[in-house]
């Protein structure tokens, strides 16, 4: 099993800053599934469940990490 975060980085980071990242993320055994380019900096990664507590994100321009999943309002799907 996996699960999925969405990493964002703050408006002002360097895309070589968000790259680095990216490997690091990626040389750790977890798949990127999207980058995020336009109205926010980051990107989607699905991370094996044996590697959740060992990923470590640490740098200064990072804005959050969250986990992804669907959203809805009022009980409905928006994006189906």
């Amino acid at each position: 099993m996996s699960s999925s975060y969405i990493v964002t980085f703050k408006s002002d980071t360097p895309q070589d800053v968000i790259d680095a990242q990216i490997k690091q993320v990626e040389d750790s055994g977890c798949k990127i599934t999207h980058r995020y380019n336009a109205a926010i900096k980051g990107f989607s990664v699905e991370v094996p469940d044996e590697h959740v507590s060992t990923l470590s994100f640490s740098s200064p321009h990072l804005n959050g990490v969250e986990a992804d999943g669907e959203v809805t309002t009022q009980g409905k799907a928006l994006l189906s």
